[in-house]
């Protein structure tokens, strides 16, 4: 099209374009909502006259598993889902991973950390049919486990200790027990407390009559944003978006905060709805209260603050808030009643009236009939397991998110956890069991050139580990891991040994190593983390303290395990790092480097220690 008749059409179109937009403010600021006198409308958004025939609004129903060629490949039900699809793609599964490569990978996602080489060296020598099946039980019942679920939890929630806006020595907006939310979390995946009590806890704990040791579980809300000059109107409608934001994103996996300004653009959401959630925010206060009921009045700096103290949510007097039209709060309009969203509600679906209406929201969020929840936590533990999710949206499962690649194998693992009573662990189970989880990650040049970006499940992606998996690791390695709780410690603290999930979490300032290797900004709602490659990253890994300590370290380990021979010491050091035997190459290439004279202030084994440490073959799952 030549660039002159682009012109005219943009010139033609723009008085309709006009026209339409100009339509659309005045209906949105006229008819909040999208509710006209007498009746309702059929809305902007898309599929919005019948938004239950959408996808995700439908309820998962257990699925028939469909036939498949290869029958004595699956080994468990989500196996019949993955392989029908590759079989219809014309593609193969990938042979299983080598069991050394499996018990790494296995051991990475259910604890955060690899397995010791006595573990491993008793895994590869036992010959037993269910040696597998075995070694996940213990990874699922060891303590490592809700560690490592915390820190997928946690910033999804967006956990931090303090506020972006802290000025000096003031400290009176912080969380100084933050970590016992944190701890409560650990231990609730530890004990697989079933999901939908987990999520009806952390909304209502003590709408609930919950035991005081439940309690901690109402930092949720309670560790959100406090915003600067949070006594001003427009101020508070900025944290109660938050709080919208954060619950809906999280379990619903919908953008319900685009509503606050006008109605849902993509989703059937009219700022009615937003704001009938928000009125439920907006009818709790937060508070630093004992679990003996004791309130701690007025500004308290951090470290006045009692140790058993919690910064929680609690019930403040209900009220309804008007819409705020265009999101602007001088501008109000009808009155929004405190409800649930429209489109997951019946039409007779009562507003809240219990207080705040944190008990009845947290029970239609942890409903069975609630077709999200259970499918975006499938989704996001999927992800854990598999290193992506079946939505690659995993906090958007609206009109403007992705779909599923696997939609009947989504709902089929979300109606089944549900009638399986919720467990986390069960499903994970199902996870790394299947023959889909331990296929090999090797590429083959055939299905590459079909599905290049493995979309079908045809082999096992390769992932690189988190920040937190890789200083866990590097610290286990030196011998240095230490497993003690409580109270946050600083990264930057060369005395801290503790694994990084128990690590102080700044919205002000973001800790150095956290920053650098893509942890996510604590002040939102982190459906995923990126995953950068930096010159200040491999800086970091060539000469910060912490790297060359814990080098040194790792080579005094292995000097002392094996004292009389550099060639088993080797061995010991690939075994230990990579969960392998060194190749002749490699052990050819390291005893020559041994024998060299040292060329700098670090010793020889020092510096193959600290390679070994800061490796891709270390830092990346097979």
């Amino acid at each position: 099209m030549s660039m002159k008749r682009h012109r005219l059409i943009a010139t033609l179109a723009r008085p309709a374009l006009l026209a339409w937009l100009a339509g659309s403010v005045l209906a949105a600021e006229s008819v909040p909502g999208g509710r006209q006198a007498g009746g309702e409308s059929p809305g902007p958004s898309p599929g919005a006259s019948r938004p239950e025939a959408f996808w995700s609004f439908q309820s998962p129903r257990v699925q028939h598993a469909p036939a498949v060629l290869q029958r004595t490949w699956p080994r468990v039900r989500l196996d019949h889902f993955v392989l029908a699809r590759l079989e219809s793609e014309g593609l193969d599964p990938s042979p299983e991973a080598g069991r050394a490569s499996l018990l790494r990978r296995v051991s990475y996602d259910l604890t955060g950390l690899p397995p010791e080489p006595a573990a491993l060296e008793a895994f590869l020598a036992d010959r037993r049919t269910d040696a597998y099946e075995r070694a996940v039980e213990s990874l699922l019942s060891s303590p490592r486990f809700g560690e490592r679920l915390a820190s997928v939890w946690l910033p999804l929630v967006r956990y931090a200790e303090d506020q972006a806006h802290q000025v000096g020595d003031d400290t009176t907006m912080a969380y100084p027990n933050a970590h016992r939310y944190r701890e409560w979390v650990i231990d609730a995946f530890n004990r697989d407390l079933p999901y939908d009590r987990f999520l009806r806890l952390q909304l209502a704990a003590d709408r609930l009559g919950a035991p005081a040791e439940d309690l901690p579980a109402l930092g949720f809300l309670g560790l959100g944003p406090k915003y600067y000059n949070r006594g001003q109107l427009e101020v508070q409608a900025d944290e109660w978006e938050d709080r919208v934001d954060t619950v809906t994103r999280t379990v619903l996996g919908l953008t319900v905060a685009c509503a606050r300004c006008h109605d849902h653009k993509f989703d059937p959401v009219p700022m009615r709805d937003y704001y009938a959630l928000a009125g439920v925010f907006a009818s709790t206060r937060l508070v630093n209260k004992t679990p003996s009921g004791t309130v701690i009045d007025g500004k308290v700096k951090a470290e006045q603050m009692p140790a058993d103290a919690l910064h929680i949510v609690e019930d403040a007097s209900p009220q309804d808030l008007p819409v705020f039209l265009r999101g602007n709060v001088a501008r109000k309009g009808p009155v929004a009643e405190r409800s649930f969203l429209g489109v997951l509600s019946s039409p007779a679906a009562a507003r809240f009236t219990d207080g705040s209406g944190r008990r009845e929201l947290a029970d239609r969020l942890a409903s069975p009939d609630n077709p999200l929840t259970a499918r975006v936590l499938v989704n996001r533990l999927w992800a854990v397991c598999f290193g992506k999710p079946l939505v690659p949206t995993p906090s958007d499962f609206g009109h403007s998110g992705m779909p599923p690649t696997h939609g009947p194998l989504l709902d089929d693992l979300a109606a089944r956890f549900m009638a399986d009573g919720w467990s986390v662990k069960a499903l994970i189970r199902e996870f790394v069991l299947s023959a889909t989880y331990r296929q090999d990650s090797a590429h083959r040049p055939g299905p590459a050139g079909i599905d290049p970006s493995n979309r079908w499940l045809w082999r096992m992606d390769r992932r690189r580990l988190t920040v937190e998996q890789w200083r866990d690791s590097v610290l286990q390695l030196a011998g240095g891991l230490a497993w003690d709780r409580g109270r946050s410690a600083e990264l930057g603290d060369p005395a801290n040994r503790r694994r990084t999930v128990h690590a102080r979490i700044s919205r002000l300032k973001m800790d150095d190593l956290l920053l650098q290797f893509d942890y996510p900004d604590a002040n939102v709602h982190a459906e995923k983390r990126s995953v950068t490659t930096t010159a200040t990253q491999k800086l970091y890994l060539l000469n910060h303290p912490f790297v060359l300590h814990q080098a040194s370290a790792f080579a005094a380990r292995l000097r002392a395990a094996e004292p009389r021979s550099e060639t088993a010491r080797v061995r010991l050091a690939y075994q230990a790092a990579a969960g392998r035997e060194p190749e002749p190459d490699e052990l050819s290439w390291a005893m020559e480097f041994l024998a060299r004279p040292a060329a700098s202030a670090m010793g020889r084994w020092e510096q193959l220690a600290q390679v070994l440490l800061v490796s891709n073959e270390l830092m990346y799952v097979d």
